[in-house]
């Protein structure tokens, strides 16, 4: 059991930047009776990069097409570089990969590239917009005749070739190979490396931990947590202790600070509130314990904290 987390958190009051890149002002979005987004919250600073974090159906989509312009808020402000998001000055600043995207399969990989080239006033080269998807070898074959992974690498490409102060990654990853993951995050580094800005959406949660200078949680609508990676996994105060052990499993339970304990094969799994108290008392009730280890909860414990509390009733 994990310990009792509170449904909203924000983090202690920082000076704020100058200028907001991107941001919702309490939008409420709602599609017939289903409300999609209720009051929401964020904003997007420059250079930085944000993780847009949540279950399916949480809203994360709706939140990157309003920022996008492709629909409209019920209630509240989008802000996109201080203006409307539709505004084609603002969209020549901005570019996205989204979960749902659709070329021309016959066009070739070149071809694709120096169309989207053409939208921005200050584009990359395509050489350079090749190198960013590591597309070179692939250049004059047709979309249509790729895998999947290659898709990927493509569609990142087309939304980098406008060199975009603002970029919208939705999903990026899923498909790929561990080393063509990482490939992505080394070009992701680089952007921000750049002064770009960059909002992500993933389910790959070592991804977020990974990339993101902050991180949103949105549940059910409503932005139930926002902060650095590392505010987010304070929010799960405990550790896990792995160890095997002569002690029985109800006594282990019936130690101070201990909140759940388990068998795995030989070892017993112990989730405390604080670890050193509870090692002090395993060590002196067990002079044989042995194969210790120590973990703190990372960033997936705190996310299915913050989702699971909230969603009960």
């Amino acid at each position: 059991m994990m310990a009792t987390m509170p449904q909203i958190w924000q983090p202690s009051p920082q000076p704020a930047a100058d200028f907001t890149v991107a941001g919702l002002e309490g939008v409420t979005k709602s599609y017939g009776a289903v409300k999609a987004l209720d009051r929401v919250e964020f904003r997007i600073r420059p250079g930085e990069l944000v993780a847009l974090l949540g279950p399916n159906g949480a809203g994360k989509t709706t939140a990157v097409r309003l920022l996008l312009g492709l629909a409209k808020p019920n209630a509240g402000r989008v802000n996109v570089f201080g203006g409307n998001p539709v505004d084609p000055r603002v969209r020549m600043r901005t570019g996205a990969m989204l979960q749902v995207a659709k070329v021309p399969e016959t066009l070739r990989v070149r071809e694709h590239i120096d169309l989207f080239r053409s939208y921005y006033p200050h584009p990359l080269s395509m050489s350079q917009s090749l190198a960013v998807g590591g597309l070179q070898e692939i250049a004059n074959r047709r979309f249509g005749d790729l895998s999947g992974g290659q898709r990927q690498r493509v569609l990142f490409a087309l939304a980098l070739c406008g060199d975009p102060d603002l970029l919208f990654l939705d999903e990026p990853t899923v498909g790929l190979d561990v080393e063509a993951r990482r490939a992505f995050w080394d070009e992701i580094r680089k952007l921000v490396a750049r002064g770009k800005t960059v909002l992500l959406t993933t389910h790959y949660l070592q991804e977020a931990d990974a990339l993101a200078d902050r991180v949103v949680v949105i549940n059910q609508g409503r932005v139930v947590a926002q902060g650095t990676p590392t505010d987010i996994k304070s929010l799960t105060a405990g550790k896990t202790i792995r160890c095997l052990t002569n002690l029985g499993l109800g006594e282990v339970l019936a130690l101070p600070g201990v909140l759940q304990a388990r068998r795995d094969r030989e070892a017993l799994h112990i989730e405390v509130s604080q670890a050193e108290p509870v090692l002090r008392e395993l060590m002196a009730r067990d002079p044989h314990l042995s194969a210790l280890e120590v973990t703190s909860a990372g960033l997936e414990e705190a996310f299915l904290a913050l989702t699971q509390e909230l969603a009960r009733p």
